[in-house]
């Protein structure tokens, strides 16, 4: 049982890379500042040294949604294969959702099947649940006024100067935004791995160095060898990008995910680049956003909560 769950585990992160992960450089892939090769081959260097520093979302995971008293095997593979197949799904279609919301829908629904009500530290999960709406707001409100304010520091450089300085930048905060993904979203495999050892071993919770490892080799390859239709719909669909507005939509929204992730709370990498895109497009006009592609992407946000609870409480029910 714990090799089943540490192999679901590396499931979950591959599934993470997919389309978590993608986020991080669909601003990049978008404006064509880099070609999609080096920008996974970044995304997965940065994906990598964010899981592997920085452990404060990991110890929510692996002991703040859950009471520990109440954790097993069959939770977390309830919860583990509710993720990987509406991160399946999702991703087939090309729809960005958060992949840490639906692990942590997944282990609610799991634990109330296993023990009830009880087992869930309420607390905790309340804080997850505002995150929901305050990281995309936030996402968009930051993303809306750092453009503002690149517009008017920018009012009377020529286009093709401001374009050549933040083809530059906009790398920078490609590799910030991967990098964040990796400190918060990538934290979750770790969290989980860790959640099996304590069960395994009776042991206090702890992350050993292979745990982060294998974690954040399984996002890199996951970014590596699949995320394109999402990448597609983040980068080029909502809104048309230049390189500055990439920059604004990349820098707000790794900002936004760096907070959360000091504070150890799990948030969307989805929710606040997609939101800040939203934002940065919204300062040309209301109607340069796709607002019907922006409505499926916020409806998949939506639904993400309780189909992963229904999935993981019917899983964890029956075993």
């Amino acid at each position: 049982m714990f090799i089943l769950v540490i192999i679901l585990a590396v499931g979950f992160a591959v599934i993470n890379g997919f389309n978590d992960a993608a986020n991080a450089i669909a601003t990049v892939v978008g404006t064509r500042v880099l070609s999609p090769f080096r920008a996974v081959i970044m995304a997965v260097i940065l994906n990598f040294a964010g899981a592997a520093t920085g452990l404060a979302v990991a110890l929510t995971i692996g002991k703040g949604i859950v009471a520990p008293e109440f954790l097993d095997y069959d939770v977390m593979l309830a919860a583990l294969a509710a993720v990987i197949i509406w991160g399946g799904i999702a991703t087939r279609f090309g729809l960005p959702i958060s992949i840490s919301h639906s692990f942590i829908a997944g282990l609610v629904g799991a634990a109330i099947a296993a023990a009830g009500s009880v087992s869930i530290v309420w607390g905790t999960f309340t804080k997850v649940l505002s995150s929901v709406a305050i990281a995309p707001a936030l996402g968009f409100a930051v993303g809306l006024s750092v453009m503002v304010g690149l517009m008017w520091l920018l009012r009377r450089k020529a286009p093709l100067r401001v374009e050549g300085i933040f083809s530059r930048l906009q790398i920078i905060s490609a590799a910030f935004m991967a990098y964040s993904h990796g400190k918060n979203d990538g934290q979750m495999p770790i969290g989980i791995m860790a959640m099996a050892l304590v069960i395994h071993t009776g042991n206090e919770f702890q992350v050993p160095f292979w745990v982060i490892a294998l974690s954040a080799t399984a996002i890199s390859l996951g970014t590596a060898f699949g995320g394109w239709r999402v990448i597609k719909t983040v980068g080029t669909r909502i809104t048309a990008l230049r390189p500055v507005q990439g920059f604004a939509a990349e820098s707000s929204a790794a900002a936004v995910v760096e907070i959360a992730s000091s504070f150890g709370i799990p948030v969307s990498t989805t929710h606040c680049i997609s939101s800040s895109i939203m934002g940065v497009g919204a300062t040309k006009r209301l109607s340069a956003v796709r607002w019907g592609v922006a409505g499926n992407i916020v409806l998949a946000w939506i639904l993400t909560f309780p189909i992963c609870g229904i999935i993981g409480w019917v899983l964890g029910s029956i075993l």
